[in-house]
């Protein structure tokens, strides 16, 4: 490659690949060595299929247009680096030169504006499900009080203590519909924010579900000690981790009774640091990653977009409730939770602001 074009593309943000003919890489700038997570040392003349997760119909595509020299535009295809990760990009393929000819890649990560457009589903979400339910808490609560009033009335009218019965569990049942509703609702006190650490929250969290679960669960931590404090209120993050993490050990717990699986109910915490961090609309300085890792049987499909709507719940005695309120408590927080789920891996990922937005 002429050195002047190759100054060109050094200095390129895009990350650029040239393929051989036969799609071994033949140079990588610095934006790709940066995406690709590794250097042309490395993988030069190593073939491009090796990094791909594509069908063989775009292989053929790609050694086609080698062939006849056709430009094109692949969108959303899957690479995967030597550590295993995955990620989405946006690829344009040029020719180089007489055919057969070398080909120019340049990659475009989709991840970042993916991530972001499924943070704004989960918020815009979140901010109908918040008003849905106050709509429909009103709608309860106020016909609720009348039923529980009359019910009372009508109890201390009656002399018979086994018609007495019936309005005490009219009483009793429009009490549990109140206590629903509330929990619908989430928190109803102002957050108590203190600075606040982490760590702390996941063990005693991680203490309650040993004693739940009279220490048949697995617990495996890899915390990363130099995150600061945070300013929150630690009652409240240890309810909405409490949620998170109940759900995995049921679920690790009816994976294991269901399949006989050799491996034991296991829950990972996980925390790390990310710096100048997107959550929704506003970029942070600082923000600690929390993930929630259960080798359980996975959310199915048609419900993991849902999980976060109250009532949604994949168990048959679930009422659907936890995910949202910590949806809600982590929100007040600034934060965000999402999910990625498959068979026998479900990890809840919680970002949490450390630093103030930039």
């Amino acid at each position: 490659m002429p050195a002047d074009y190759k100054n060109i593309l050094d200095n390129l943000a895009t990350a650029v690949l040239v393929l051989s003919p036969e799609l071994k890489v033949r140079y990588l700038n610095p934006a790709a060595e940066n995406l690709l997570e590794t250097s042309i040392t490395r993988i030069k003349d190593f073939s491009i299929c090796d990094m791909f997760v594509e069908s063989a119909d775009a292989l053929k595509t790609l050694l086609a247009s080698s062939k006849n020299g056709q430009s094109y535009t692949k969108r959303e295809a899957e690479f995967m680096l030597a550590s295993g990760t995955r990620f989405t990009v946006d690829y344009s393929v040029s020719s180089i030169g007489t055919e057969p000819c070398d080909l120019l890649m340049e990659l475009q990560s989709r991840d970042r504006l993916l991530r972001i457009s499924r943070e704004e589903d989960i918020i815009s979400q979140q901010e109908t499900t918040r008003i849905l339910v106050r709509g429909m808490a009103h709608e309860i609560k106020n016909p609720l009080g009348g039923i529980r009033g009359a019910a009372q009335l009508l109890d201390r009218e009656l002399n018979d203590e086994g018609q007495r019965e019936y309005t005490r569990v009219i009483i009793d049942e429009a009490d549990r519909l109140r206590g629903l509703v509330d929990r619908m609702l989430g928190p109803n006190r102002a957050l108590r924010l203190a600075p606040t650490n982490i760590h702390e929250v996941l063990e005693r969290v991680r203490t309650l579900l040993e004693a739940e679960s009279r220490h048949r669960l697995v617990f495996e931590r890899d915390y990363d000690p130099s995150l600061p404090e945070l300013n929150g209120d630690k009652e409240q993050l240890i309810q909405a981790f409490l949620n998170i993490a109940r759900n995995a050990m049921e679920a690790a717990f009816e994976h294991t009774d269901r399949s006989a699986s050799p491996e034991p109910p296991t829950i990972m915490f996980r925390t790390r640091a990310l710096r100048q961090f997107t959550i929704g609309h506003h970029r942070y300085r600082l923000v600690c990653r929390v993930d929630v890792i259960d080798n359980g049987p996975g959310i199915p499909a048609e419900l993991l977009q849902n999980v976060f709507y109250p009532m949604i719940s994949g168990r048959a005695n679930g009422t659907g409730l936890g995910l949202s309120i910590t949806q809600s408590i982590i929100g007040q927080h600034h934060g965000l939770v999402e999910c990625e789920s498959e068979p026998g891996r479900t990890n809840f990922i919680i970002f949490l602001p450390l630093e103030e937005t930039t």
